[in-house]
């Protein structure tokens, strides 16, 4: 039946569609390409379809990977599930890895197939709902945001590592307030922390300083009130840029800004901004549904909350101490 993109007007309620990550023995994933005469053909996807009323999603899944590719496949873990909107349908995916597949797998469709390396994944062109699966597949779950370093800057230093060793992030925001109101205090300060991020292969952005970013050669996570008023993005493709998001508006000027990825909420209320609810799940998929960019939820969130991020479309979860107080396990 292959992958479903068009409908009728109304945009409600959304499609269900499942795809699958499959891999071969050298660690390449499947790709297809949609055939002429489809919607949005030419385009590359996940291979998958979409599902029938009373079916389980394992079912659509193995089915519809039967009827296009003539394998038979054992559905793996859940990677991630994207809403997104369409001119004429929303829909959600769930993405499935594919733990196990067996069969001579052709295009039954006559769509044309690729085996293609994780690291180039990128540079296919893709429908709007599958470019965050690339980003779950490649980037990090993660996204650490430091305290403020109070205190001796050793410990500070220290309990970064610690939460590199033991926290699981490898993508992490420079971001100390208090620190940051001695401008040379905050530079040296950062410049070692980048260096312990770059021992550890963790990806360093500073907040907000643009300057500074480039005279470390770091990322910068740019804040909501930077965004409205930049025409281009402020760092080189080789530099990771992110932002924080509050709206529609935010994430839609992130995406023509070609920023790498945003964070949005919080998601539940937290100790730092008291009395300010969170904006919820819910709120969270209607953003989600109308980018592209890997968005990050923040917002009373730690590691035992990422299966659910998954569930919404999130990258992960972005977060200070929900990542920062990592101990050893």
């Amino acid at each position: 039946m292959g992958r479903l993109y068009m409908g009728m007007d109304d945009p409600s309620p959304a499609i269900e569609v499942l795809a699958g990550v499959i891999t071969d023995a050298r660690g390449r994933i499947l790709l297809a390409r949609r055939t002429e005469g489809r919607d949005l053909a030419g385009l590359w996807e996940f291979p998958g379809g979409k599902r029938e009323p009373g079916e389980s999603a394992e079912a659509t899944l193995a089915r519809e990977l039967e009827e296009e590719l003539g394998i038979r496949v054992e559905i793996g873990a859940p990677l991630i599930t994207v809403p997104h909107r369409y001119p004429h349908k929303r829909l959600r995916l769930d993405v499935r890895h594919i733990s196990a597949w067996e069969g001579t797998l052709k295009g039954l469709d006559g769509q044309a197939l690729a085996w293609v390396p994780a690291r180039k994944l990128g540079s296919y062109a893709m429908p709007g709902a599958d470019r965050p699966v690339v980003a779950a597949l490649l980037q990090p779950d993660r996204y650490l945001v430091t305290p403020d370093a109070t205190g001796e800057p050793a410990g500070w230093l220290a309990a970064l590592e610690r939460a590199l060793v033991h926290g699981g992030a490898t993508r992490v925001q420079l971001r100390a307030p208090v620190a940051s109101e001695n401008p040379e205090q905050w530079r040296a300060l950062a410049r070692e922390a980048a260096a312990v991020c770059r021992r550890h292969d963790a990806q360093a952005l500073v907040n907000a300083d643009i300057k500074l970013a480039r005279d470390l050669r770091i990322g910068v996570h740019l804040k909501a009130s930077q965004l409205a008023g930049m025409a281009q993005r402020p760092l080189p493709a080789t530099l990771p840029v992110g932002a924080s998001c509050h709206d529609a508006a935010d994430l839609r000027h992130a995406e023509r800004l070609h920023c790498d990825f945003a964070v949005v909420g919080p998601i539940r209320p937290t100790p730092s901004h008291p009395g300010a609810p969170g904006i919820g799940w819910e709120a969270f998929e209607a953003l989600r549904e109308d980018c592209t960019i890997p968005l990050y939820a923040i917002g009373g969130l730690g590691p035992a909350d990422l299966a659910e991020a998954r569930l919404h479309g999130a990258q992960g979860i972005a977060g200070i101490r929900g990542l920062w107080g990592a101990r050893p396990g």
